[in-house]
């Protein structure tokens, strides 16, 4: 039997079998026999299993077994915020399979309310030696956030990418959906359908992304409908369902026929609050999302969505960390990637407004 077999000889650099393979298997988010499969290079585990395990080895310090010696060219660290919004589990896994085709293992950081923070994710990359960082929707998005976390990165030379939201100022490549001409898209859609009431349920403005396509969809509002004080059609509140819920209330009991969100999340809530009010989606009430999120094509109905360039941008964000690191600089120039309009079912011709006669015979009631 083989040295990672039961039973097998324990190499004295290693602790002991049983407690190395339930590290590991703690480590990479599978079973110890998935463990097992994997170190005796067995058939019959999946490639996204298969490289969970070799990071792990990596990450804990063991050397990975001759068989599979197909070293790692460096570790790269990947902070995404939390994993609810299915957009960045997609961002995520594009950028991790490109990360892994280069030969780079990645070291999958999630963020969520309360718990651990991007900074102190960022320790503990440091404390890795991290060869680069990716970072997703960090802070590096949020404008009232210190961007001297990335400027002490980039002082030590540490190469790092950004993807959605340009920090001025900050040493490193962007990557970024078009948001103008996402909400632009959308825009235009809802006007080539009828409609003249057109509402922006988005996110907290001091969001990179949700800023652009507020300004975008002011400019649109003046340019196609002669609406110059575009207050009355935006709620700002959170990019979740409960947040687009809430906004979509306040834009629907405000007259508004056609509603664009800042994310898939909002927009399904969006379509949750126009049943609340006995409306139909999109017979009452049009509804835009934003990110073509998986699975979102098998709503009910079907969302019409701006899809993020999602593949490209991941490609592209490796590229450049991968130049990085190479000792290849790339442009600090933001690079925008063109967003598709996916038209579906939650988006349909205006409704006709009926109008009643008031006579002095039957005065109406208000």
């Amino acid at each position: 039997m083989n040295d990672y077999g039961r039973g097998g000889p324990v190499s004295p650099t290693l602790p002991p079998v049983r407690t190395r393979l339930t590290d590991l298997a703690e480590q990479a988010g599978v079973s110890t026999a998935t463990v097992s499969r994997v170190l005796n290079g067995k058939h019959g585990v999946s490639a996204q299993a298969r490289q969970a395990v070799l990071a792990a080895l990596d990450v804990l310090g063991y050397e990975r077994p001759e068989k599979l010696r197909t070293r790692s060219a460096g570790l790269v660290g990947l902070v995404v915020p939390e994993l609810s919004n299915p957009v960045f589990p997609a961002f995520a896994q594009v950028i991790e399979t490109m990360l892994t085709e280069r030969g780079y293992t990645p070291l999958l950081c999630t963020q969520s309310p309360g718990g651990t923070t991007e900074d102190q994710y960022v320790e503990m990359l440091l404390e890795h030696a991290v060869d680069g960082i990716v970072f997703v929707s960090g802070l590096h998005a949020d404008t009232t956030a210190s961007k001297e976390r990335y400027h002490r990165l980039r002082s030590r030379g540490m190469p790092i990418v950004l993807v959605n939201g340009f920090a001025e100022g900050v040493d490193a490549p962007s990557v970024s959906t078009d948001d103008s001409a996402a909400l632009d898209l959308a825009f235009r859609h809802l006007v080539s359908l009828g409609h003249r009431s057109i509402g922006l349920a988005i996110g907290p403005e001091r969001f990179v992304p949700a800023a652009r396509k507020r300004v975008e969809f002011a400019v649109n509002l003046e340019r196609h409908l002669g609406v110059t004080d575009p207050d009355g059609h935006v709620v700002t509140t959170l990019f979740t369902v409960e947040g687009g819920q809430a906004a979509a209330l306040e834009l629907i009991d405000s007259g508004h026929t056609a509603i664009i969100c800042g994310s898939d999340l909002m927009a399904l809530g969006a379509i949750r609050a126009a049943r609340s009010r006995g409306l139909s989606v999109p017979g009452d009430l049009s509804v835009v999302g934003f990110d073509d999120s998986p699975l979102i094509a098998f709503t009910d109905p079907p969302l019409t969505t701006v899809r993020q360039p999602v593949l490209s941008m991941g490609h592209a964000a490796v590229s450049a960390l991968v130049g990085e690191i190479n000792g290849t600089p790339a442009s600090r120039t933001e690079l925008k990637f063109h967003p598709e309009l996916i038209v579906r079912g939650s988006t349909g011709a205006a409704p006709v407004l009926t109008s009643v006669a008031v006579t002095a015979e039957a005065p109406a009631v208000l």
